[in-house]
């Protein structure tokens, strides 16, 4: 009997991952994309062409019966990507973000069962299946990438809330009146602790410090990332440990506030800056402590993900096509 395979496509802002599962949870082939397309057309053209590339190179193993998909403003009950500021292809004709039936066009082109959920929530639920949440009823899932995403476990399911949008925890306003935010509002958790976020915290260290030395000097400073800010404090660069340490304050500050919420057991953190945690997990910590209420304090764990990479999303956003 042929074996059934299922694939977890994770979409991010820089680049969609996509990968081929088996029924032990094991991704048997994988590939990426970018995703800095600028018309939708294109970046569909470039999805499927990768799809039917790896469904071609499983073939011999088994047969995919459906795709998973994890998408910033995935809706979970519609299929479709709405609203999503991060992804360009996602823009209608007048530059602003609109909504594209993602499932419905993957599907087009695949012929194959799509389900759409937030790329967050997809975190989320890899990691409870497969990650340091196994076993775990109520955490919640932060995504530190090109934005701040959520995913939120309560009684072991996802929370999606009446519309399908529950868990937009990145837009939670950290900073009164702070900095603008892709979304339109200003001061939003993503603004400062993305990897967009180290970048605008670096421009202004940089611009307020100008006498301080940094390697960070030498880059051009709209294109500053998160890894040469890690970069930096490797090399013992106090600019670059001071950006991450306001990273760490911000967001456990904010962190404090989420537990209110939904009294996790944990908080998991997922994603290309939460390698840098050496450098702001001891002040998120601290921050998440002096903002806590005394029945929760020292009870809340920080976790990592145990997953390497893009794991958990593949994985998460494979299990809603089983």
């Amino acid at each position: 009997m042929e074996k059934e395979l299922v694939m977890g496509i994770d979409v991010g802002g820089q680049s969609t991952k996509l990968g081929v599962v088996n029924a032990e949870g094991e991704i048997i082939a994988q590939t990426v994309i970018s995703s800095l397309q600028q018309e939708l057309i294109d970046y569909i053209n470039e999805l499927t062409k990768a799809i039917k590339g790896l469904i071609a190179e499983t073939n011999k193993t088994g047969k995919v019966k459906g795709i998973g998909i994890g998408a910033p403003n995935g809706n979970y009950y519609k299929g479709t990507v709405e609203y999503a500021p991060n992804l360009k292809w996602s823009y209608d004709a007048d530059g602003k973000p609109t909504v594209v039936d993602l499932a419905a066009l993957v599907k087009s082109f695949t012929s194959l069962p799509v389900t759409v959920t937030n790329d967050a929530n997809a975190a989320a639920m890899g990691e409870m299946a497969y990650g340091v949440a196994r076993g775990m009823k109520n955490f919640i899932m932060i995504t530190l990438g090109t934005g701040v995403g959520s995913g939120i476990v309560v009684n072991g399911e996802v929370v999606y809330g009446h519309d399908g949008f529950a868990g937009e925890l990145g837009h939670t306003i950290a900073v009164r009146d702070g900095r603008q935010c892709n979304c339109g509002l200003k001061g939003c958790l993503e603004t400062y602790c993305s990897a967009m976020g180290v970048r605008r915290t670096a421009q202004k260290l940089l611009a307020t410090n100008p006498e301080a030395k940094s390697p960070l000097r030498d880059l051009d400073p709209e294109n500053i990332s998160s890894k040469d800010v890690y970069d930096a404090a490797e090399q013992g660069d106090q600019i670059a440990i001071d950006i991450f340490k306001t990273t760490g304050q911000i967001l456990g500050r904010s962190l404090a506030d989420f537990v209110k919420f939904s009294a996790p057991e944990a908080i998991v953190l997922f994603g290309g800056l939460a390698k840098a945690k050496k450098y702001f997990h001891d002040d998120l910590v601290a921050a998440m402590e002096e903002n806590q209420l005394q029945i929760w304090k020292g009870r809340i764990k920080v976790l990592y993900s145990s997953l390497k990479d893009s794991d958990a999303a593949i994985l998460g956003a494979s299990a809603l096509a089983w």
